[in-house]
């Protein structure tokens, strides 16, 4: 049975929405019985590049495009500066954009393709954010991604915050696919604009990043306008401080807030927090295993990739993944404090840089914060710091010294205070 199939069976007898988009509400029968677009020349095992966004023609291209047994490469327009490096990463047969279908010559292959190809599997192909060199082509066997779906359960109406080029977008559609669920397309993914979303229609779950909350909270608008309606928000794709969480938890004292942890990499893991207002968290469920090498988590998953189309395998021999997070572990609950490439060390004094954040977003005419390591010809690094305030013009850069001076070690005070916009790219995360 195809997928389109399946989903039918789901969803027969059923028009209640599935889809709420600014074109309008439709359910799944609207959206699979659309004017489709034409894939006649698309051929199984091809590498297809779909651009687009959860709107009802991506969606629908999007399974059919499952059905057909092609390597899915999604991506949207907010990243088209960076699509011929994709299409030659991923080794890209095929291009769809706003019903526009074209080939796209280059006579190469790669072994992990070709064994997709040779079990007639669909596959999925993402790409990472880059933050250490170019991003990485991540490539799936789709039909292990699909198979976590076949389990029941509950679903709320929630928000597609998370691009369609993300693998939390993408679980985000499925689960609520398979579950008879509602998923909202938002058109404007600014605070205003998600907010303004959640009330209109209803929104109960908010997935979203770190960075986005704490635009939420510079904004101004939280807790007026959070509607009572929106029961839970998750946050995760980087790691979220003590600081914003606990200010948010004071604010939003209705809200649950649950802290995820995911990599493309390993697919979707499941995750438990301690408490609303708690970094800890459970990390596992059935297929996953954790363990720490000198503080750094590694996992193993039964839905890991198979591999990196343009880079090599970071698996050992046993299957474990080296994630980077340094991690706290208390009781079966890790903490995230930082990556491995955030430790800073000053004359042999190793910190994170993470705590220096934590400290800085402790000042209260501060917004956004970004610490780093910079090289030092006689301690090896010292830190420095780029500060967002609230207000440019009111800030007081000597206080705010004065404040890092009073609550971190000497050695971790930063060197060099850069007062200017902490760049955040398309996915609401630091740059």
């Amino acid at each position: 049975m195809s997928l389109i199939e399946k989903l039918t069976q789901k969803w027969e007898n059923s028009n209640d929405p599935f889809l709420i988009h600014p074109s309008g509400q439709l359910s799944f029968a609207e959206v699979s019985q659309q004017e489709p677009v034409d894939l006649s020349s698309v051929l199984a095992g091809d590498v297809v590049a779909l651009i687009g966004d959860f709107d009802p023609a991506s969606i629908l291209s999007l399974l059919r495009l499952i059905d057909l047994g092609v390597i899915l490469v999604p991506l949207t327009m907010e990243t088209a500066e960076d699509h011929e490096y994709f299409f030659e990463s991923a080794l890209v047969d095929v291009i769809i954009k706003g019903g526009t279908v074209r080939r796209r010559e280059h006579g190469e292959t790669h072994p992990m393709i070709e064994e997709l190809r040779s079990r007639r599997n669909a596959g999925l192909v993402l790409f990472s954010t880059g933050t250490t060199g170019r991003p990485k082509a991540i490539l799936h066997d789709f039909s292990y991604f699909l198979k976590r779906f076949d389990t029941p359960r509950p679903t709320l109406r929630t928000i597609n915050f998370l691009l369609f080029d993300h693998i939390g977008g993408i679980n985000t559609l499925l689960h609520t696919l398979f579950n008879r669920g509602v998923v909202v397309a938002p058109e404007d993914r600014s605070v205003g604009g998600i907010l303004s979303s959640c009330a209109e229609h209803q929104v109960e779950v908010l997935p979203t990043t770190p960075t986005f909350l704490r635009m939420m909270l510079m904004s101004g608008l939280i807790p007026d306008k959070v509607p009572p309606n929106l029961r839970i928000i998750t946050y995760g794709t980087e790691r979220m401080d003590q600081p914003t969480l606990d200010q948010l938890c004071e604010l939003l004292p209705e809200v649950d807030f649950r802290q995820t942890f995911g990599m493309s990499e390993l697919g979707i893991v499941r995750v438990k927090s301690e408490s609303r207002n708690s970094l800890f968290m459970k990390v596992g469920g059935e297929g996953v295993e954790t363990r720490t090498v000198d503080d750094v988590l590694h996992i193993r998953s039964a839905n890991r990739m198979l591999g990196y189309l343009n880079a090599p395998s970071p698996f050992d021999e046993d299957g474990w993944y080296d994630t980077k997070g340094v991690v706290e572990e208390r009781d079966g609950f890790y903490k995230v404090v930082g990556r491995t490439s955030e430790v800073i060390n000053v004359g042999g004094l190793k910190f994170m840089a993470s705590e220096v954040e934590r400290v800085a977003l402790l000042y209260q005419d501060v917004s956004l914060v970004k610490a780093y390591g910079k090289d030092n010809p006689i301690t090896g690094q010292h830190a420095e710091i780029i500060v967002q305030p609230k207000d440019m013009e009111q800030f007081d850069k000597k206080d705010f010294k004065n404040h890092l001076s009073q609550h971190l070690q000497s050695h971790m005070v930063p060197r060099k205070i850069i007062v200017e916009k902490v760049e955040v790219g398309h996915r609401h995360k630091r740059s």
